[in-house]
């Protein structure tokens, strides 16, 4: 197939998206973008069938400004440029989803998301609650932890020491975990558990820190541990 082929497919590939989804009445369908890695909500826009396309074809996020009536380019004067990793529409047709690796914040406001601005309900107080008296999601603040260390890597507060770890770059966050490793084999060797937990908990925040800077969702860990246990366990049902 020739590169003009290729070009003609996408094209109609986009045609016949652009027929199943529910365009509103200016000719816009709503976009919610989240980060590919930590799964948060970044943004919502909207993209007419020009964004779409452009979106399609460079890989980075196009949208439709309603106030200023024209086409962005996200990123495009900031640099924070949105690398598109999948879209996808739901079930109506009438909003799509755009999984994203961003660079730097999402928000004009610097922020790494625009929904910062938590609205407080009794719901969500008493659940938490709940959660903790039961003890229920023990992994949870592996979940928070991601989303603070996703949030250092686009705002770069300063005087955090993530902040540091991620503007040092790759050769000290390497370090770091090599040192926070060997902590933990000589608090193990010392058979001290509060020493042991201590470092543990360094060495795992460290690591994910390596992730994001490695672009690499947590998600895609556990997918393997999950695959390599999955495996196991059809094994030893085997035998």
């Amino acid at each position: 197939m020739t590169q003009s082929q290729a070009q003609a497919d996408n094209l109609l590939n986009l045609e016949e998206l652009s027929a199943k989804l529910k365009w509103d009445a200016y000719g816009l369908i709503p976009a919610v973008v989240q980060d590919y890695s930590s799964k948060e909500v970044l943004m919502l826009a909207y993209m007419n069938r020009e964004s779409l396309q452009l979106s399609a074809e460079s890989g980075e996020t196009w949208f439709w400004s309603r106030s200023r009536q024209e086409l962005w380019h996200k990123g495009a004067t900031s640099g924070h440029t949105q690398r598109i990793k999948s879209m996808h529409y739901d079930c109506d047709g009438d909003t799509l989803l755009v999984r994203v690796e961003q660079q730097g914040p999402a928000c004009h406001t610097g922020k790494y998301s625009c929904f910062f601005n938590e609205i407080p309900t009794a719901t969500v107080q008493a659940d938490s609650q709940v959660l903790e008296a039961k003890g229920a999601d023990r992994f949870a603040v592996l979940s928070k932890l991601d989303q603070t260390i996703a949030e250092r890597y686009a705002e770069r507060p300063e005087g955090a020491y993530t902040t540091y770890l991620f503007d040092k770059g790759l050769d000290k966050i390497l370090k770091k975990i090599g040192e926070e490793s060997a902590e933990v084999l000589i608090a193990a060797k010392n058979n001290d558990r509060e020493e042991l937990s201590a470092e543990a908990g360094d060495l795992i925040y460290h690591l994910m820190v390596l992730l994001r800077a490695q672009n690499m969702p947590i998600d895609e860990v556990l997918h393997v541990l999950e695959q390599r246990h999955y495996k196991t366990d059809i094994k030893n049902k085997t035998k």
